[in-house]
């Protein structure tokens, strides 16, 4: 589309925010928008609509069609509404509504329960900032419709989102997810019920708190391990978000006396000013956390996103170096303990299974079904391991994880759990610690038993029409041109969740997978025990590179030498894929 035609249609659908359904200093705002000689903030705002995707919103704040604003959550919240509705017409309905320390998250909060309100649905509000995981257990316990939490997660400071959840405290999943956002284009401004009505709005606060920790500690699994090393030496840090409360009140109730938090990073800021980025995933996020567990050489150091549901961990090598443990390594952990300390303490009944996304690690797999424990694989998002217990039960489950930092260790919520995750982890600290051991020689102890694992996502930007034509040409090259060998190693299962078929390449057998849905992802599981998987970012100008490379390890002084052969392997898959 030329250029011309572009600021035409933006000015044009600018004009129309401009009438009586929007406020005075919206419209004073468009119009010095539409009066300014560079026209570039306005095509930004104007030139397509923010849309309510399957997870819900995100963009960044401003007015504007294509921008989060009390009227594009206004639109969404009123077509959530009218689905809740469509789908309970003769049943008193809820939803709770959570949200983070963002710039106007508390308006969007208050405006998304006051439409609720207005359209008959009783609106349960957190009376300040909370963590996603106790929204989605608040869901549960209330017997809600739905709920809703204002984040972006770890996305720059402009940004704000707004996600939905269905009635079992999970991202919606097909078909709701489909069918709100069609409810949602239905809606027009003037349409939507701003106007609260303030008996239909109860407030949830501190007492609520209790309740959600007290569900949290149901998953301690080494009370007494705790008992004699309630002095870990624990750091953490929220990173300016909403755990600033609950974790340390969650490993408090634990038993954990020795907490040291950051209090820079104590205060609740949308604009988190001691970080470039709010997100665990980032070494340079964790400084001020290590400078401290340096100081004061404490035992373990954590951090969670700002929304509450990603968890980083940080412990000491084997030389005392402050070294990131990766989302699949905090996963394989977590798996390993849970599984042993239940087994041990005769908690397993025969019905138990774990869940991982297909990008996550395999060793994780291997850990479960070593131990008689089936492993499901789902699609990426913790909204498909809601759904794989939606379909399995609850009663069995005993934790799932992906590797992009998120763990949920208990069913009585349905989204990654950064409040339990962190109580968890410690309590694994303690445990290793009471025989002697560090976090760092339970993985390695974990490696001599199951063999060495090392993962790495990469990932290409193509930005632009162009950008997107050269990712697809990418990703069409690789499904159709598959290598016959990687790094020497022969590709010998093919698995494309396009057309959801598995390909053996040596045999040439395929069978058909068994997913919910398709997707633009592509697999290959090489003879060596490598596996590369490759998928197109949903949300971001982005191709997608995940390996696991696997090496010998039969104990634990044969670390350093099969890192070493695992970097070496996707060093050379990486450069057969031409990439990096």
């Amino acid at each position: 589309m030329e250029n011309t035609e572009i600021i035409r249609q933006s000015r044009a659908k600018a004009e129309t925010w401009l009438n009586d359904s929007y406020d005075k200093t919206t419209k004073e705002a468009v119009r010095k928008m539409l009066d300014s000689e560079d026209q570039t903030e306005l095509i930004d705002s104007f030139y397509k609509d923010l849309e309510f995707g399957t997870g819900g919103l995100r963009g960044i704040m401003g007015p504007g069609s294509n921008r989060m604003n009390r009227y594009t959550v206004g639109t969404a919240t009123q077509g959530f509404a009218n689905y809740i509705n469509k789908m309970f017409p003769n049943e008193e309905k809820s939803v709770c509504i959570g949200h983070d320390c963002r710039h106007h998250s508390r308006d969007y909060a208050e405006t998304t329960a006051a439409i609720f309100s207005a359209n008959g649905i009783t609106a349960y509000l957190f009376e300040s900032l909370r963590p996603t995981p106790e929204m989605s257990f608040a869901i549960r316990e209330l017997g809600c419709k739905g709920g809703v939490i204002i984040t972006a997660s770890h996305n720059p400071k402009e940004y704000n989102g707004y996600k939905a959840y269905w009635n079992d405290g999970s991202q919606l999943v097909p078909p709701h997810d489909k069918n709100v956002i069609e409810e949602v284009k239905k809606v027009k401004v003037s349409e939507i019920k701003f106007q609260a009505v303030p008996e239909k709005i109860k407030i949830l606060g501190e007492d609520f708190d209790k309740k959600f920790l007290e569900a949290v500690k149901t998953l301690s699994l080494s009370p007494e391990a705790i008992r004699h090393q309630h002095d870990l030496k624990i750091v953490f840090t929220p990173l300016h978000g909403t755990t600033y409360k609950l974790v340390p009140a969650s490993l408090r109730n634990w038993g954990f006396t020795n907490i040291t938090t950051i209090p820079e990073q104590m205060i609740t800021d949308g604009d988190f000013p001691t970080v470039a980025s709010a997100n665990p995933e980032e070494p340079a996020a964790f400084k001020l956390a290590l400078d401290k567990a340096r100081e004061i050489d404490a035992d373990l150091a954590m951090a969670c996103d700002p929304d509450g549901d990603r968890i980083g961990i940080a412990v000491k090598d084997d030389k005392g170096e402050w070294i990131l443990l990766n989302g699949n390594q905090t996963n394989i952990i977590f798996t390993w303990y849970i599984i042993r300390r239940r087994k041990e303490s005769g908690l397993l009944k025969g019905n138990e299974y774990t869940i991982k996304t297909i990008v996550t690690s395999e060793l994780i797999k291997e850990i479960a079904e070593k131990n008689g424990i089936p492993c499901y694989d789902v699609y990426t998002g913790f909204k498909w391991i809601a759904d794989m217990i939606r379909q399995k039960g609850a009663e069995g489950y005993i934790g799932a994880g992906e590797e992009s930092f998120g763990f949920m260790p208990g069913s009585f919520t349905r989204d990654k759990d950064a409040v339990s995750s962190t109580s968890l982890m410690a309590e694994i600290a303690a445990w290793a610690k009471d025989q002697g051991k560090s976090l760092f020689d339970i993985l390695k102890e974990i490696y001599a038993t199951y063999g060495f694992s090392q993962e790495k996502m990469i990932y290409i930007v193509r930005k632009g029409l162009s950008g997107a034509q050269e990712i697809q040409e990418m990703m069409n090259a690789l499904r159709h041109n598959t290598p016959k060998t990687i790094n020497h190693s022969p590709v010998a299962v093919k698995k494309d969740y396009a057309d959801l078929i598995e390909s053996d390449l040596l045999t040439g057998h395929t069978q058909k997978m068994n997913f919910p849905t398709t997707s633009d992802v592509l697999q290959f599981f090489l003879a060596d025990g490598c596996k590369i998987s490759v998928r197109p970012s949903g949300t971001e100008p982005k191709i997608k590179f995940y390996f696991e490379a696997r090496a010998d390890m039969k104990s634990a002084e044969d670390f350093h030498k099969a890192q070493q052969e695992a970097s070496a392997k996707i060093e050379a898959m990486m450069a057969d894929l031409k990439i990096g």
